[in-house]
């Protein structure tokens, strides 16, 4: 799978731990940064790694920060995007499974390493399961066309 993955200062050392994981797992890393523990601002990371999905450069992103809730917020405002924020294999699976996300956010001043590869892990393979979650979904892309209008 292809996947576009980013962090700021406070993911940067999870990130590079991650990308030699889903490297080491067949997987096509973009990594789109930071390459610096120096202090950045996240949104632009967010949006790139975003925007690539949504654009078709990559099946699926994953974006790192301190919490992961500032990331989960700026992810979300790119329409058409899925984003959670899991700190378990529950939650990756309802990520998932019910709400089809297309980018996992991940806390790395919450999670160890082996933690989130576990999570990164179950989060890539655990498939979508439709039904009434695909009706929702529907409901929520209508949210975001009828944002757009206004």
């Amino acid at each position: 799978m292809h996947i576009a993955i980013a962090a700021d200062h406070n993911g940067h050392a999870l990130k590079a731990r991650l990308t030699a994981w889903l490297t080491a797992h067949g997987h096509t890393v973009d990594d789109r940064g930071s390459h610096t523990e120096e202090t950045v601002d996240y949104p632009p990371l967010c949006a790139d790694v975003c925007r690539r999905v949504t654009g078709g450069r990559a099946e699926r992103g994953i974006v790192l920060g301190g919490s992961g809730l500032g990331e989960t917020v700026a992810c979300n405002k790119i329409r058409g995007i899925r984003a959670g924020l899991c700190h378990d294999l529950w939650s990756a699976r309802i990520s998932r499974g019910n709400n089809d996300s297309n980018v996992l956010v991940l806390a790395a001043k919450v999670l160890a390493p082996r933690e989130a590869e576990e999570i990164v892990a179950t989060w890539l393979t655990t498939p979508f399961n439709g039904g009434a979650h695909a009706r929702r979904l529907e409901q929520i892309a209508a949210l975001e066309r009828e944002s757009a209008e206004r």
